[in-house]
């Protein structure tokens, strides 16, 4: 779990870099800001579901890959740009 957490922290802050600066420079698409919307209320969904269905038992482990999953694709996808 640390060396997840770990992880998407990098990630989560790559990806916040490159959108900072898109941003600053005018030039951030719409759909980056529809992503950045969308793919927090998919995961928080997944998330809650996984909770849910585990009744409440579910590991942090697996409650955070799916914010993990999506920082470090983000990180990845912009870096690539």
């Amino acid at each position: 779990m640390p060396k997840m957490m770990a992880n998407m922290t990098k990630a989560s802050l790559e990806t916040i870099t490159y959108r900072s600066i898109l941003m600053a420079q005018n030039a951030c698409p719409p759909e980056e800001y529809v992503r950045m919307v969308q793919e927090k209320t998919e995961a928080a969904m997944e998330s809650g579901m996984k909770w849910m269905m585990s009744g409440g038992l579910a590991s942090m482990e697996s409650l955070m890959a799916p914010w993990h999953r999506r920082a470090v694709a983000n990180a990845k996808r912009l870096r690539d740009k």
